[in-house]
């Protein structure tokens, strides 16, 4: 045996450093967490009320902890005794209520028990489903609270099971993700990271980035045994294979970001160019007021779609001219505001008139940016005769589009054009990057990588190229969660709501 030089941080800093005995795989040392949360034994039982605010069929009362099963008897009266992953019929009692025959039923009840370890937090779980009475699930909630068990803070439910090594971060996170999803891509985004997707990428590339770091210590060890100490060339080429697999990891940021956040898509032009009616066509509805006159629309209007699954908020914006009055000079104030913040753009043309200055530098202020240019009104019969103008519209860096928002005409292939733009033209792949944090991880990952292969080519001494690895693993382990310090969990599991 031999003894593993390298490292405790202190918080962040690398260079704090002390020994930590190997015991024959390598160990990353932690940072130092909360007491209460680095102990994955539960010593006290939460309790919560499990399903949204408001009535409903069903409501339910989750408790977790060493006292759930003891609290959930004398919160109802089980037909049967309970007994692990079987649901029992139950009455919930009107305690204030009592007559000969003692407490009144006031509501039935299904109970469901699961006994530690085999729960999603691996204590005792007890889920009391009544119906969704607000009344009714207030009831049984401080009558839990009088028995000994405390409110559950938000998230604590998946943070236990994170704790005890049912999840890792980035599945706890996905729970998360999954009951924010707004689209069925988002929910089966989130679906491949709760099963461990992220992880499984992850897991090949800490292993080799382990057998590099063990290679250095053996040869640190027994540098008097005899034993050969890894050339230079080899710790290059170790070193040189991780690269590819981080970063296509990280590159798969722009798009695992796009279908977690998704983008906003400014709609902009001249008056009267057809803006809302391509609004109204792309939401499916009449939501912006469309009518002949120019200048209709004098604020933002937006409206949240789903397109092919990637969450797109449509910003309506009023037409960008020289205007006296002050409303609409207010408007395209908030247009060219919209214009600057939007992810993508959505220039409107109309096809019936020449281009006129505010258009053309329009046309060359989004140039270099994700937008679709689009020549409106191409089912009239005038558009045909403005061939001058055409030509010059298609001679821009952005090639337009012909579409018709009154037939229709051209909608299609311009919801493609804007999903193309919006995911880079990537196709949908599992383990996506779909958060900041994931993000810096890799990218801190990738930079103590390099600084490691700058430091073997540099003939520094392998002690110190070791710092660098372990940086580097330190980032990997904090994605998953094996070194995140108690703030960043507590900052995570503090956005999930009550109840989970």
């Amino acid at each position: 045996m031999f003894r593993l030089r390298n490292l405790r941080f202190a918080g962040t800093d690398p260079a704090h450093v002390n020994p930590v005995p190997y015991n024959g795989t390598i160990r990353m040392a932690e940072p130092d967490l909360n007491p209460t949360l680095s102990n994955p034994i539960a010593t006290d039982t939460i309790v919560a009320i499990s399903t949204p605010p408001g009535r409903g069929g069903i409501g339910i009362v989750r408790l977790s902890g060493p006292q759930a099963a003891a609290i959930a008897i004398e919160l109802v009266q089980l037909h049967h005794p309970l007994e692990h992953a079987r649901a029992r019929l139950a009455d919930v009692l009107d305690v204030l209520d009592t007559s000969e025959t003692g407490a009144n039923r006031i509501d039935e009840a299904v109970v469901t028990f699961f006994a530690a370890p085999n729960s999603y937090t691996s204590d005792d779980l007890v889920e009391i489903a009544a119906h969704g009475s607000p009344v009714v699930l207030d009831l049984l909630l401080r009558r839990a609270l009088d028995l000994g068990a405390r409110l559950a803070e938000p998230g604590e439910f998946t943070q236990r099971a994170f704790l005890s090594g049912k999840l890792d971060l980035t599945q706890a996170e996905a729970v998360r993700d999954l009951i924010e999803a707004q689209t069925l891509t988002q929910a089966r985004q989130a679906a491949s990271q709760m099963g461990g997707a992220l992880s499984h990428r992850v897991q090949p590339i800490k292993q080799a980035l382990v057998e590099l770091i063990a290679l250095l210590e053996a040869g640190i060890d027994f540098a008097e045994d005899d034993i050969d100490v890894t050339p230079q060339t080899e710790i290059a080429r170790c070193i040189y294979e991780l690269t590819p697999p981080l970063a296509a990891l990280e590159a798969s940021y722009a798009r695992g970001r796009v279908v977690h956040d998704g983008l906003t898509m400014a709609i902009v032009g001249r008056p009267n160019a057809g803006k809302s009616s391509l609004f109204n066509q792309l939401v499916e509805r009449d939501r912006a007021i469309v009518t002949a006159a120019p200048g209709t629309t004098r604020d933002l209007v937006t409206e949240r779609i789903s397109l092919d699954g990637i969450p797109l908020e449509l910003v309506d914006t009023a037409g960008l001219r020289e205007a006296f009055e002050e409303v609409e000079q207010l408007g395209i104030a908030r247009s060219r505001e919209a214009l600057a913040d939007a992810s993508l753009v959505l220039v409107v043309l109309d096809a019936t008139q020449p281009l006129n200055t505010e258009e053309r530098a329009l046309l060359s202020a989004v140039e270099g940016r994700p937008a679709v240019v689009v020549l409106n009104k191409c089912d009239l019969p005038i558009a045909n005769t403005l061939n001058f103008d055409l030509s010059e519209a298609e001679s821009t860096a952005i090639p337009p589009l012909k579409t018709s928002a009154l037939t229709g005409e051209g909608i299609a292939t311009l919801r493609e054009r804007i999903l193309a733009l919006a995911t880079g033209g990537a196709a949908a792949e599992r383990g996506l990057l779909t958060s900041l944090r994931h993000q810096q991880a890799i990218a801190t990952t990738r930079i103590a990588l390099a600084d490691a292969a700058q430091a073997n080519t540099n003939n520094i001494p392998h002690e110190m190229i070791l710092i660098d690895l372990y940086r580097a693993l330190w980032a990997l382990d904090s994605l998953t969660g094996q070194t995140t310090s108690d703030d960043i969990l507590n900052l995570i599991f503090s956005t999930f709501c009550i109840g989970k």
